[in-house]
């Protein structure tokens, strides 16, 4: 199935290769008149998305990602990308048949009091979607995966590994900033659970829990799960990019918009487990003011650590302190021969000010956020493959949030979810795990000392002694205590009076 994948990549990128060499050609003639003057740039962006669109649904997964990259992917181009979209031409029902059979058994049919083989509710690269109705009478979606599709992406995989080991050879340099081969290993992990609708469900469920807190935000419940079937209940509603100005009123709009962002939030900082692709079309509105998020293929998980470093950096970023965004972003990477730290913290602290308590409707929060790595590339820090993912569901989840109440204050969002936040930190920090860690760190410095301090004394009396001076960045140990702390203090100086 690689090869098959490998050669099916290689033409696709074979006609982009000849597009754009006509372009080139194209663009050394002087135009005629009433020839259209499209820019040559708008033509190559759209080649290349489109190139991506007829690749699948792996590639526009990475397309999605690359376009929150301006560190190393043109502006222009990365405008384009972010119209990535998974809409795959409908084929016919009879096409799903065999793999209804295989999955729920040849007698499916009389598992549905109705279904609706001729309408498909959607159609993309992985999976076809039906409404139907269960013997009961309770209305549902029925998800059923392409033939073939599993295979795709899997082979498709099997190429892009390749690919970056041939990038870590022929770049090294740019490999040392920019590990290719970690940032596709992030959304290679996301996408696994859309191969296995399965997993999908747990996911679901996991996300149905943390959802019961929040009085908008609903969470379609799994009713019948297999690796390549999945039936669960109708989600009622329309897409949030589709909600018209006079439908629901504005205070209607500011709770869901305000619960969405909280539901993310502690996806991020507390379960440390969010929807990885939650635009506007994966939000659906309903009549009645609930917040439907679907489609749980795609999930993003983090690290305690990462965690820590996204709050502190987006805190930073809230309340105007520039320095604690770069102490936070570099706690999450790691810094290279070359890294400027000086130079990145000087960058950040000319642009945090002109971020800091702005709206959806004034700032998009997320391309800030890429506006940081592009700062961090630029001075030598690698940032870990997790920003990517963690980025674009930031920006997924703004873009949504502009469409239902675009006034609301990311800051305003942080600082009301911040307590719950803390709290879970603190849990964190004295947990038995967490002691048991100090433990064996202070056990290993006492085991260790003695030896150091006879090896240090000789250093002395021979005179070769040198004295180190570095940052504690990569210590999680301290940077989750001292990040606790910090946003602890942050909290009560900017609580509500």
């Amino acid at each position: 199935m690689s090869e098959g994948r490998a050669r099916h990549t290689a033409h696709v990128l074979a006609r982009l290769g000849m597009q754009e060499a006509s372009r080139v050609i194209g663009h050394r003639r002087p135009p005629t008149d009433g020839e259209p003057q499209t820019s040559t740039e708008k033509q190559r962006a759209q080649a290349i998305r489109q190139a991506l669109e007829q690749l699948g649904p792996l590639y526009v997964k990475i397309g999605q990602i690359l376009s929150t990259r301006p560190d190393f992917v043109p502006d222009y181009i990365r405008e384009e990308l972010a119209l990535l979209t998974d809409q795959a031409t409908v084929r016919p029902f009879a096409t799903f048949v065999p793999t209804l059979e295989a999955e729920l058994g040849t007698g499916w049919r009389a598992s549905f009091s109705s279904f609706e083989p001729d309408r498909p509710l959607g159609a993309a690269s992985l999976a076809q979607v039906y409404r139907a109705s269960l013997r009961n009478g309770t209305p549902c979606v029925v998800k059923i995966q392409r033939p073939g599709s599993h295979g795709t992406v899997l082979g498709d995989m099997a190429v892009l590994r390749r690919a970056t080991r041939v990038i870590r050879r022929v770049a090294p340099r740019f490999s040392e900033v920019i590990d290719t081969g970690a940032m596709l290993d992030v959304v290679f992990r996301a996408m696994r659970d859309e191969l296995d609708f399965t997993r999908e469900a747990a996911n679901m469920k996991h996300a149905r829990k943390a959802a019961k807190q929040f009085k908008t935000i609903k969470v379609p419940r799994a009713l019948v799960a297999t690796p390549r079937v999945l039936v669960q209940t109708l989600a009622d509603g329309q897409a949030a990019h589709r909600l018209k100005d006079d439908e629901l009123s504005r205070k209607q709009r500011k709770q869901i918009a305000q619960e969405f962002v909280a539901y993310m939030l502690k996806g991020f900082f507390i379960d440390r487990t969010f929807h990885a692709d939650p635009h506007s079309g994966n939000v659906l509105i309903s009549p009645n003011g609930k917040a439907h998020v679907i489609d749980w293929g795609m999930v993003g998980r983090i690290d305690r650590s990462m965690s820590a470093g996204m709050l502190g950096t987006m805190i930073g970023m809230a309340y105007n302190d520039g320095p604690a965004l770069a102490q936070s972003w570099i706690q999450m990477g790691s810094t290279t021969p070359w890294s400027d730290i000086g130079g990145f913290t000087t960058d950040i602290a000319r642009f945090v000010p002109h971020v800091a308590n702005a709206s959806l409707a004034e700032l998009n929060f997320g391309v800030a956020l890429t506006a940081v790595l592009a700062f961090s590339t630029n001075r030598g820090i690698q940032t870990t493959p997790n920003v990517s993912i963690l980025g674009k569901a930031v920006a997924n989840m703004e873009g949504t949030v502009r469409h239902i109440y675009p006034d609301l204050k990311l800051s305003e969002s942080i600082r009301d979810v911040l307590q719950d936040i803390l709290l879970d930190m603190a849990r964190d920090l004295a947990s038995p795990e967490q002691l048991a860690q100090y433990g064996l760190h202070a056990l290993r410095a006492l085991t260790q000392g003695p030896g150091q301090s006879i090896r240090a004394l000789n250093d002395v009396a021979d005179r070769q002694l040198t004295v180190h001076n570095h940052t504690r960045f990569h210590d999680t140990r301290f940077s989750r205590a001292t990040t606790a702390l910090a946003l602890l203090a942050l909290s009560r100086r900017h609580r509500p009076r």
